[in-house]
């Protein structure tokens, strides 16, 4: 490991000053005003895979927002990883939150703050640096393949495409990603498994037009007050959702994995602290580590309706909104998820107004078997790159595709991040800590040895 230690500390700034030009791409999926500046993202990614030594580096153009794929194939009896990331990110907005501008890197207290710091741009950047280390030193061990999309904030719609069309191209072993967060550089861990996803946008429509609310006020339906109301009834007094099926498919955890999930360090006082709340709130009989990891969830992501511009309008509105996911967990299916809160949407919608329901994007939920290779090469390297072994947690988030590339290439895989929860993941001031990055670029080519290894 010295010579891979040697280079990275050689390279310390170069291998940030990349990353730094790469955040300052505002590759936004989300607003086509961004497209040309999604199209850079890709050129600068291919062309540093290419620096690195990869080959057959491609950049894959889909319906959507394009792929860039890349390969090293030192010996094809190796084994094989395929390396997945995206370079897109979310919105920047609201911009008057964020303490420096989110498209220009600046670091603060050890910290990278800029959009896309830690999802995924600065976790993908990793895995490029990895390669260059590996190759540099002449320890690459297996055969490595990248593919990184530009579409995963939104769903990945063209991703499913791509991989049925290229499953020869895709051929590997086991996949790699590091879009996922451990629980601190003094207590690594391994997510074992993400939730899935059902997220869609819901309509409440009542008069032809906006209405004098003095006028109009307590003799027609208010859409914005009726909309509160049929979000307020998707929870009981126990926080408890309450859409007739919605739990049916749940797969119930035992008490001594429900004993051992709660291993996990978590500090109730120092989360709401962090949070700046005096309670937390969840589903009654769990605690904050299950409701994050094992449990299904119902948001409301945004709600708008009427007038909210400066000063006052005193509007009657004739329509108001609203976006909303659900996050799932084994075995719950997002399609019948989707359709059973549709169903149960219109159904609740009073006579005075009309509701619509449209589906966005959904994903399935994922786990990790921890008795395989990949999982156990995962542990050895951070193990070694760390000094303690890694504790096994269930991630709250989802990344839709893993269900896929299980489905579509028969590949399990390994969920490696080195982000923080309190990275400000899709939220102002988003973060990755610089040790955190070149921790990650010092960890990886140690799961691709000991991956290597096992597999013999």
């Amino acid at each position: 490991m010295s010579h891979i230690k040697n280079y990275i500390e050689a390279n310390k700034q170069r291998f940030l000053d990349e990353l730094f030009e790469l955040l300052r791409f505002p590759s936004v999926s989300a607003d086509p005003k961004y497209k040309n500046d999604v199209l850079k993202t890709a050129d600068y990614i291919a062309e540093k895979l290419k620096t690195a030594g990869a080959n057959n580096v491609e950049i894959c153009p889909t319906a959507g927002n394009p792929i860039v794929y890349g390969e090293k194939i030192i010996d094809p009896t190796k084994p094989t990883v395929l390396v997945y990331g995206h370079y897109d990110v979310q919105p920047p907005e609201p911009l008057e939150l964020w303490h420096t501008p989110p498209f220009e890197p600046t670091v603060r207290d050890g910290k990278i703050f800029a959009r896309g710091a830690c999802d995924d741009k600065g976790q993908m950047y990793m895995h490029v640096k990895a390669f260059e280390v590996m190759q540099q030193t002449d320890s690459l061990p297996c055969n490595i393949k990248f593919m990184i999309e530009g579409e995963e904030e939104v769903g990945s719609e063209n991703l499913d495409v791509f991989v049925k069309a290229n499953k020869e191209k895709l051929a590997a072993d086991i996949i790699l990603i590091s879009d996922t967060a451990m629980i601190s550089l003094e207590t690594p861990s391994l997510e074992t498994g993400l939730r899935g996803l059902s997220y869609l946008e819901v309509e409440v429509v009542g008069p032809n037009r906006d209405l004098h609310s003095g006028v109009y006020g307590g003799a027609v339906a208010n859409p914005a007050t009726i909309l509160a109301k049929m979000i307020a009834s998707l929870h009981d007094e126990n926080n408890h959702i309450t859409i007739p099926g919605f739990y049916d498919d749940v797969v119930e955890l035992s008490e001594e994995e429900r004993e051992a999930l709660n291993q996990a360090p978590f500090d109730e006082n120092e989360y709401k602290e962090d949070l700046g709340v005096e309670e937390l709130w969840g589903e009654k009989g769990y605690t904050s580590i299950e409701r994050t990891g094992i449990r299904p969830t119902l948001e409301v992501n945004g709600i708008w309706g009427g007038y909210i511009g400066e000063g006052a309008k005193t509007v009657l509105p004739s329509k108001a909104s609203a976006k909303i996911s659900m996050r799932l967990v084994p075995n719950q299916q997002s399609a019948v998820i989707t359709n059973l809160f549709q169903k149960h949407f219109e159904r609740i919608a009073p006579k005075y107004v009309k509701v619509k329901v449209t589906p966005h994007h959904g994903g399935e939920p994922a786990v990790t078997p921890t008795d395989g290779i990949a999982y156990q090469a995962a542990e050895k390297a951070i193990e070694e790159a760390f000094g303690k072994a890694p504790i096994p947690c269930r991630g709250g988030g989802s990344i839709p595709i893993v269900a896929l590339f299980e489905k579509e290439l028969g590949l399990k895989t390994v969920l490696m991040g080195f982000g923080l929860d309190s990275d400000n993941l899709h939220s102002p001031n988003e973060k990755y800590d610089i040790a955190n990055y070149f921790k990650g670029i010092e960890t990886i080519p140690l799961f691709h040895k000991y991956f290597a290894e096992l597999s013999k």
